[in-house]
């Protein structure tokens, strides 16, 4: 790191001296109310509040920057007042905020003309559709206009602060880019600064980065080849430009801070086989390395054929204990995608949402998160009927229709949706330009993906009743429901038994595992087939999101010995409870089920004592872990490396941990910062480290 960048790493990150800059937090129905009172449809309030929002930024240059903006509106506007917003709850599905989010565009369709060439395209297309006569396409048009226009006036704003501080290289560099296409590797890290952040201003979050090693790769490469940088000075470049990400971060929307989807993919196969690990991706690793920070959240994508330094680099990187990389297994991710029925193409190309849930840039509306099914609340629903189930095999049959159930539950909730207008993002979806459509209406890809949460809890739940109940029946069916009913109270030893006895997922137990694969298998086909309203499909995944505490926060005891209440693993993991004999028994287990018909996405997440990164031979020896799950046919991982005592030092005295990170459950954050349900959680993962 250059002690330029360490001086911009203690000025925004550390010491975060650009908050004096920001304004007082405002009404957030400031504009709504206008937009009401004046009658305007859904369009104009998004084109209007992205131009009004960028109008009230105040332009901040700084002298030693090379790349700049920073937020200094701390509260976007809705363009809905509360009232309009609850009639249209009336008759429609929102999904979260009811905003185009969670989606990768292709940041290339406005990188590769500059918006006067994208401009000139759009007036072309409004003039066609006048001729044509279809006013609704011609008035679709001029909104994009109209969105370019406020991008590109707000940059030329930029340009005449960096003039009046005399920061000639940012106002050169605003003179040319985002009007003109980039040619360097700066202006294209300027250029996709601008629009990134235009997309945060726009109320669009979880902004995916997508394969930025891949469309960016060809300015470093020029630049290089050209003599015009050095790979040292692009590493500082790209340093800088990931030190923009983490200038606002704690304004972006999310469920915690740190929660914000700025997600990055790097390599990948290509569609011949080849590797796509490049230069540039090695450079994102060491920058990421060097600065240690929660954003970009890096994914790395590798297969059977990955060479073994991928796995160190990226293991050097784990041991930092940030969290990731995460790891998405191409050989089991691209032929799930196929089966789809995603073209070969975007298959190979696919990158993950905000966390890991896989989708297409450019080309994909889906809604991966959706919602969660709950595999402990089809077990508990299950198990009132116990008494009447005289086999386990009967007990099986009846939670089979318990999850059938629920997905069939959780179709039924998601139809009507509605999401506001997304023009921005529509000026970088396939087709969406051409044919005068919203992306928020739909793109090629309209799939919906749920998730499904406490899979482990389940799994132990019928472990332990097929074992003590139906084969040794040492416990009743009578004895074993009213422990559940009273929270096990004055069953101590039964408790002790279920927790820390009973059989788990995770130990390579194959009659235990068999379960896991039946439970995701009857979670795929309870969506197989099946259509959404938008003609898209339905997703089964192994991930929990924020489920985990939620769907678990007032249900009832389980068999595993969880107690009411008690969280379930985050993710597709062991339980809280499981006493593992090993590292490799656990990916043993976890690679059985059939994962490719459940690739929604959804990683293992294991815990890792900081201890085990002590030296090169451990390195190389997490990376064989790694690469063991891979070769498995494991489909996602995710590493978190802490050491608990340090945790629980943080949580007591918060003020000396400030920049302690760690992974929640498909993103990474400031371990203080975290309400204390998920810190809790984490320290409790890390009783269990492997």
């Amino acid at each position: 790191m250059t002690p330029r960048i360490e001086k911009l790493k203690d000025f925004f990150v550390v010491q975060k001296k650009h908050h004096a800059y920001r304004q007082e937090k405002a009404d957030p129905y400031r504009f709504a109310r206008v937009y009401a009172a004046e009658g305007l449809g859904d369009l104009e309030r998004t084109v209007r509040r992205l131009k009004g929002v960028l109008e009230e930024e105040i332009p901040v240059v700084f002298p030693d920057e090379r790349i700049c903006l920073m937020r200094t509106v701390c509260t976007l506007p809705e363009i809905f007042t509360e009232e309009e917003f609850q009639e249209i709850k009336k008759h429609h599905y929102i999904h979260e905020q009811g905003k185009v989010c969670n989606i990768n565009v292709d940041y290339t369709k406005l990188l590769d003309t500059g918006l006067e060439e994208k401009k000139a395209e759009l007036i072309r297309l409004q003039n066609k559709f006048q001729e044509e006569g279809r006013e609704d396409a011609a008035e679709y048009e001029s909104a994009l206009i109209r969105i370019l226009d406020a991008v590109g006036q707000f940059a030329e704003r930029y340009r005449k602060e960096a003039a009046r501080v005399g920061n000639e290289e940012v106002e050169k560099l605003l003179l040319k880019v985002p009007q003109k296409k980039p040619e360097t590797f700066l202006e294209a890290l300027m250029f996709f600064r601008i629009i990134h952040y235009c997309m945060w201003a726009s109320f669009h979050y979880h902004n995916t980065l997508g394969r930025f090693d891949q469309y960016m790769y060809p300015y470093y490469e020029k630049d290089l080849r050209e003599g015009r940088i050095t790979k040292e000075e692009a590493l500082e470049l790209l340093e800088e430009f990931f030190l923009t990400l983490n200038r606002d971060s704690d304004l972006y929307t999310g469920m915690q801070q740190g929660d914000n989807g700025q997600s990055m993919v790097l390599g990948g196969k290509n569609p011949d086989g080849s590797e796509s690990f490049n230069e540039l991706s090695s450079l994102c690793l060491q920058a990421s390395l060097e600065l240690k920070l929660i954003d970009p959240k890096i994914n790395v994508r590798v297969s059977h054929d990955t060479p073994f330094a991928v796995y160190e680099e990226g293991t050097r990187l784990t041991k930092q204990g940030l969290g990731f990389p995460q790891y998405s297994n191409d050989d089991v991710v691209i032929p799930a995608l196929m089966d789809w029925g995603y073209d070969k193409e975007d298959a190979y190309n696919y990158c993950v949402a905000a966390c890991w849930e896989f989708i297409i840039p450019g080309l994909g509306m889906d809604v991966p998160n959706v919602n969660g099914l709950s595999f402990p609340r089809a077990f508990q629903e299950t198990m009132e009927e116990i008494e009447a189930l005289p086999d386990f095999p009967s007990f099986l049959d009846r939670m089979k229709q318990a999850v059938f159930s629920q997905a069939e539950e959780l179709m039924d909730s998601v139809r009507q949706l509605y999401m506001e207008p997304a023009p921005l993002l529509s000026l970088m979806m396939d087709g969406c330009v051409e044919q005068a459509r919203d992306v928020s209406l739909g793109c090629k890809y309209n799939n919906f993906g749920f998730h499904g949460s406490g899979l482990s809890t389940a799994v132990d739940s019928l472990a332990s009743i097929e074992k003590y109940v139906y084969e040794e029946k040492s416990v009743s069916c009578k004895e074993m429901l009213q422990a559940v009913h009273t929270d096990f109270r004055g069953q101590e030893k039964l408790l002790h038994m279920l927790r820390f006895e009973g059989p788990k997922f995770g130990n390579d137990d194959d009659c235990t595992d068999r379960l896991a694969v039946l439970l995701l298998d009857w979670f795929a086909d309870a969506v197989k087939g099946r259509k959404n309203e938008r003609g898209g499909i339905y997703r089964a995944g192994t991930g929990s999101a924020m489920y985990y505490i939620w769907q678990s926060k007032d249900l009832g005891a389980t068999p595993d010995g969880r107690r009411k209440g008690e969280e379930f693993a985050c993710n597709y993991s062991p339980s809280l409870f499981s006493r593992l004999d090993g590292p490799v028994s656990m990916i043993k287990s976890f690679t059985k089920p059939h994962l490719k018909r459940v690739a929604n996405g959804g990683p293992l997440t294991v815990e890792l004592d900081d201890s085990m990164f002590r030296n090169e031979d451990s390195i190389r020896k997490t990376a064989m872990f790694v690469k063991s799950f891979i070769d498995l046919g494991g489909h996602q991982m995710q590493i978190n490396a802490v050491n608990r005592e340090m945790l629980l030092d943080a949580k007591a005295h918060p003020e000396n941990y400030q920049n302690l990170i760690v992974r929640v459950w498909g993103w990474s954050g400031y371990f203080v910062e975290l309400d204390e349900c998920y810190q809790d959680h984490i320290i409790k993962r890390m009783e269990l480290a492997v």
